[in-house]
């Protein structure tokens, strides 16, 4: 598991290598990673927008921006935690994601959090790349 915390807000992330919907003789490799986003301060806050940067063992990068995670923007109050579970492919064995969340406190004050850096590794003779 790896773990983060941006004032006051705990994101951790799991990720599993999906072999069943993983195709390796044609460069597809297939993740899954649950991230729980907990809210350990005292103020309410609600996560707008994520950014991803993906990095693959070639060193090929993409970045991901949209709008909330997995189709919600969820609201947390003091206490509160959200958790969901999203999927990414690569075309390597090997890789690692990192990003971000922009959040908005009940009074409207915009501020990001970090999403820790997570390695994505198919265990196929692969390193893990930190």
């Amino acid at each position: 598991m790896y773990r983060a915390v941006t004032r006051n807000i705990e994101v951790t992330v799991t990720p599993q290598f999906l072999p069943d919907r993983s195709s390796p003789e044609n460069g597809h490799y297939f993740w899954a990673y649950t991230i729980e986003i907990s809210n350990l301060g005292d103020e309410t806050v609600q996560l707008k927008t994520r950014t991803w940067q993906i990095t693959d063992a070639q060193g090929r990068e993409q970045e991901v921006r949209g709008a909330g995670v997995v189709g919600e923007e969820p609201t947390l109050s003091p206490g509160e935690s959200f958790e969901y579970t999203s999927g990414v492919p690569l075309q390597t064995s090997s890789g690692f994601m990192a990003g971000s969340y922009g959040m908005v406190t009940a009074e409207g004050e915009p501020f990001n959090i970090e999403v820790p850096a997570f390695s994505l590794d198919s265990g196929k003779g692969s390193r893990t790349l930190n």
